[in-house]
């Protein structure tokens, strides 16, 4: 079937589904297919559970006209959400970055929408199916949309803003992570700036932390607005005690983030936010009411101790600014409980060494979990279970404990034993 025709049918059924356990009725299923899944089974019972049609690529599963066959599911997602893209007028923010994407993408979606209706990628749905997906849940009263790009490869990033297009883009800082992918960190730099050259061929605008010279140095050339504590849009940090409150036109803004570093994603949502018409006014009290969920950043208070949850990743870059702004608190009895630091290759041991290395020079008494940490820290539990075990025998109390790990780590299973 040709986009432009299977376009049709999305105008009149604008939902999208690729998972049976979440059928909107009335949606189109695309039949993806994974490693471990494919879709085009579920196809049948997607029809029976209200889809109007199913998008798959089996001849087989083609019972009747509700079932489209065509070459490709994912690729046929892919035109399908770029040929919408393109028929929408409204402006498209493209953002990506090592560290903060998400965030910074949740912060600008917060104050962005005081004023405008906005389209924002859902969670951090980032990635080459997230994108499309995002890019096709943007309705006709949408005013303007934020696309969070995520990507572990070189490629990646181009081939993601072939589809969304943006004509403005933001890359939140560059530093060491899935380095097992970009192979170093000179190809995590050229995976990253495959958005500035799509911003730059395409005349769009850049939205630059003024601090980062890298990204000054990449961004050289190029339209842009800079923002930070100088450039065109500056402001400063008033407390950090824990959470950063920072003034920016008079106006004090308290925000419910934890750590220094977090004062350029917040810089980086008022500067947009500015570009875009919204008062400073609606801009602040859009971010004093965000508060960080899904393991980032949170604290949370138990009968024990008090915890900083930040284990929904971790890289070189963010666990070093966590480990400098949690060692700057006035807190008594710090506690670290680090876990590895996953995708480095063979920067790996170099990595976590250095990890360590920054722990003992701020004097941050640390416990370290996983197997990288196991390589280069004798006394490190190679399991969080094996942690688990010494915990339910040695109970932590009065402590503030900061929690900074991997996904893949999971230390947020520690939080019902602290």
């Amino acid at each position: 079937m040709q986009i432009q025709k299977l376009y049709t049918l999305f105008q009149k059924h604008p939902e999208i589904c690729t998972d049976t356990r979440k059928i909107v009725n009335g949606s189109i299923f695309f039949a993806l297919k994974g490693e471990n899944f494919n879709g085009n089974i579920f196809a049948e019972k997607a029809i029976a559970d209200g889809c109007a049609f199913a998008i798959i690529n089996e001849k087989q599963f083609a019972i009747n006209d509700k079932f489209i066959l065509v070459e490709d599911v994912l690729q046929c997602l892919q035109e399908l959400a770029k040929y919408h893209r393109e028929q929408l007028i409204i402006p498209v923010i493209a953002i990506t970055g090592t560290n903060g994407k998400t965030t910074s993408k949740e912060l600008i979606s917060a104050v962005l929408s005081k004023e405008l209706n906005v389209a924002a990628t859902k969670g951090n749905l980032n990635n080459h199916i997230g994108v499309p997906l995002t890019l096709l849940s943007i309705k006709q009263e949408d005013e303007i949309a934020i696309i969070e790009m995520g990507a572990n490869h070189e490629g990646e990033i181009a081939f993601l803003c072939d589809i969304a297009q943006p004509n403005f883009g933001v890359i939140t800082n560059i530093g060491k992570a899935h380095l097992e992918g970009f192979g170093s960190f000179e190809g995590a730099i050229k995976a990253k700036s495959e958005l500035y050259n799509y911003i730059q061929k395409n005349v769009g605008t850049l939205f630059v932390n003024s601090e980062a010279e890298l990204l000054l140095e990449l961004a050289n050339n190029i339209s842009k607005t800079t923002y930070g504590k100088n450039g065109d849009c500056k402001g400063d940090i008033s407390e950090n005690t824990p959470f950063i409150s920072m003034i920016f036109q008079d106006k004090e803004i308290r925000s419910k983030l934890i750590g220094d570093y977090q004062f350029y994603n917040i810089m980086l949502a008022v500067c947009i936010g500015k570009h875009f018409g919204v008062s400073i006014n609606n801009i602040k009290p859009a971010i004093e009411n965000y508060t960080p969920t899904n393991n980032r950043s949170q604290i949370i208070k138990t009968k024990n101790n008090t915890l900083i949850l930040d284990a929904y990743n971790a890289n070189p870059s963010s666990m070093s600014a966590m480990l400098y702004s949690f060692s700057k608190q006035n807190y008594q009895n710090k506690l670290c409980i680090l876990g590895d630091m996953l995708e480095m290759g063979k920067s790996s041991l170099e990595e976590h060494q250095a990890i360590i290395n920054l722990a003992e020079e701020l004097k941050l008494e640390c416990i370290f979990i996983g197997k990288e940490f196991s390589n280069v820290n004798t006394t490190s539990y190679n399991r969080i279970d094996d942690f688990t075990e010494f915990l339910n025998e040695n109970p932590i109390n009065n402590k503030t404990i900061l929690l900074k790990g991997s996904r893949g780590i999971a230390l947020e299973k520690l939080v019902d034993l602290l």
